[in-house]
Parts: structure tokens; sequence; C-alpha cells
């Protein structure tokens, strides 16, 4: 993947986490911060950090529940450790946070 196609494919979850988030009627504040930095926050004051990575070309999550960096496969971004998707992934640790379901599909 070159820097074009990560710039593209980064853009793209990016945006569909947020038009997720939004439809999702979870009690969270979001905003996209300049550098592509998405931070979710939770009514308990807790956060979740979503950033692109351009030099590893990875999607960064910091959740309360720890670190994971999602690499593109060619068709989805997956946990670099277990092979989960990010969407998955962010939506269990945005339910953990929220303590209430947090459906991002």
């Amino acid at each position: 993947m070159d820097d074009k196609e990560f710039g593209s494919q980064a853009d793209a979850v990016m945006a569909r986490i947020e038009a997720a988030l939004e439809a999702s009627g979870a009690a969270v504040d979001f905003e996209l911060a300049a550098g592509g930095v998405l931070e979710i926050e939770f009514a308990d004051g807790s956060k979740i950090i979503v950033n692109r990575h351009g030099v590893m070309r990875e999607i960064w999550v910091a959740a309360r529940a720890g670190g994971f960096h999602f690499r593109w496969d060619g068709s989805a971004w997956r946990d670099t450790r277990d092979g989960g998707e990010l969407l998955d992934k962010l939506a269990e640790l945005a339910s953990q946070q929220a303590g209430e379901p947090v459906s991002l599909i």
C-alpha cells in the first residue's frame, strides 16, 4: 500500500466511524480533530482516541482496555495481534466504556 492508498482508506474508515457513531444513538461525544485524530468521549469523561499512523500505515486505537493497531489487508482494517476487524473491536471497546451497547455496523 502506498501513501495515497493509505490516505484514501484511512479517510474512508474515519468517515465511516463518524457516521456509525452518529447513527448509533449512544451517549457519546466525538470530534475529528486536526491531523485525522478522532476523539470519542464518554459520559464518565473517559476517551477513545482513533488516529492514523502514516509511517506504519496503520490505524491506532487507544482505549481504557489498551492500545490496538489495525492494518489494511486489502479488504478490511485488521488488528495486528488477533486479526479482529476495526469496527467490531471499536464497538466492543466503546460499549465497555459507555456502559451500554454501541453498534458501529
